[in-house]
């Protein structure tokens, strides 16, 4: 069964409202929980399935982080001579032309492609979940395509510009629409699709005659009148990383053991990510680290509080970070103070520097500044040579 079943991931993403993380890499590639990135868990969760065809569709990002990250897929034990995993990058541009030419260049890889059936997954949708009983369901039901999503009691809060779905009296999806938050119970599409590949094609097909790019939630929302849908509920946690926000929240969540073992240590389903061999954590003398994610290669001497510490992220003696994530290879010298705040890759936080932001709206420190009073009054010199008054 599951031989006839290949996987396809979206990557391409328009959310404003994360693009502090997203200038440099695409969304599917932001660090997530310390050491792993976005994609990790869609890419797991087909993998676990026993999916071992993956094809990977970015949009007009640059995706060369995120083929960094994958390489050949080895970890994911996608490094096949058969099959294996595939990175399409810009199948979006402003050239009519140039889209034509890249829908066709996606369509010849499902027509090579052996499997008959296709499974589509949102690389922001975060979960774990058992695709193989979502297949097994969707087999049963004899429909054309099955949809997955989630009952909550929080879509005012959360699941910014997720898709709703609307089920009939007859268990059936008769709508698809954006969540405008104007109700607290809603069901949020995880953006799993699955459906045969024949199908798929005739959708692609019937976009390159409209000149139009789509993605799979896109396509199965512009055809919906056409075909017959089988939602399928799944229960697990779920997180949509599409904001700042949301990303901060989905950090802060890990640091709950409920959560991890969701996420991590469901059924034996695992989370694979790339590995880096790098030494284990110091903590040295006068180190204060509790309810924290700390990963290898860190060097502690301050008091960490409620935070997430990626690789070699490194805490000075007189530090204090609380409900912080920090990223890669960035240092916070002594007696600087942070506080909702989430700083990126190679950054260093001066001494005694004082940062601090809601929960709410936490402030992101972008890759590779220097954070300190020189740089702030800086850059506002810089800005004030554009101000019109």
């Amino acid at each position: 069964m599951l031989n006839d079943y290949m996987g396809v991931i979206y990557v391409e993403t328009s959310f404003d409202n994360i693009r502090a993380l997203t200038k440099i890499r695409p969304l599917a590639s932001v660090p997530v929980g310390g050491s792993y990135r976005v994609i990790d868990f869609a890419l797991s969760n087909l993998v676990n399935a026993g999916i071992r065809n993956v094809g990977i569709f970015g949009g007009m990002e640059d995706l060369t982080s995120l083929m960094d990250h994958l390489g050949k897929g080895a970890e994911w034990d996608l490094n096949r001579k058969k099959d294996g995993i595939f990175i399409f990058e810009g199948m979006l541009d402003t050239s009519f032309s140039g889209n034509v030419k890249r829908i066709k260049k996606n369509m010849e890889y499902f027509v090579r492609s052996k499997q008959k059936n296709v499974i589509m997954m949102s690389s922001h949708m975060v979960c774990n979940i058992d695709i193989r009983d979502v297949i097994r369901k969707h087999e049963e039901s004899k429909k054309e395509v099955t949809a997955v999503y989630k009952k909550v009691d929080n879509a005012n809060e959360k699941f910014d510009n997720c898709d709703c779905i609307r089920i009939d009296k007859n268990g059936e999806v008769d709508n698809i629409g954006k969540n405008l938050f104007f109700r607290k119970e809603e069901n949020i599409s995880l953006e799993i699709f699955i459906l045969s590949k024949e199908l798929l094609l005739k959708f692609i097909f019937e976009g390159i005659q409209d000149g139009s790019y789509y993605t799979g939630r896109d396509l199965i929302s512009k055809n919906l009148s056409k075909i017959s849908i089988n939602p399928y509920e799944f229960k697990g946690y779920l997180s949509c990383i599409n904001s700042t926000k949301e990303y901060f929240d989905f950090n802060m969540d890990l640091l709950n053991k409920s959560t991890r073992d969701d996420i991590f240590n469901k059924e034996g389903r695992l989370i694979y990510t790339k590995v880096k061999d790098t030494p284990p954590t110091l903590y040295k003398d006068g180190a204060d680290v509790k309810n924290t994610l700390v990963s290898n290669g860190c060097i502690l001497a301050g008091k960490v509080r409620n935070s997430i510490l990626a690789r070699g992220a490194v805490i000075e003696k007189g530090a204090t970070v609380e409900d912080c994530i920090i990223l890669q290879a960035s240092t916070i010298q002594s007696g600087a103070v942070l506080r909702n705040i989430i700083v990126d890759k190679n950054n260093v936080i001066k001494s005694n520097e004082r940062l601090s932001a809601s929960k709410n709206y936490p402030l992101v420190i972008e890759k590779d500044i220097k954070w300190d009073k020189d740089y702030y009054y800086n850059f506002v010199d810089e800005l004030g040579k554009y101000d019109d008054d």
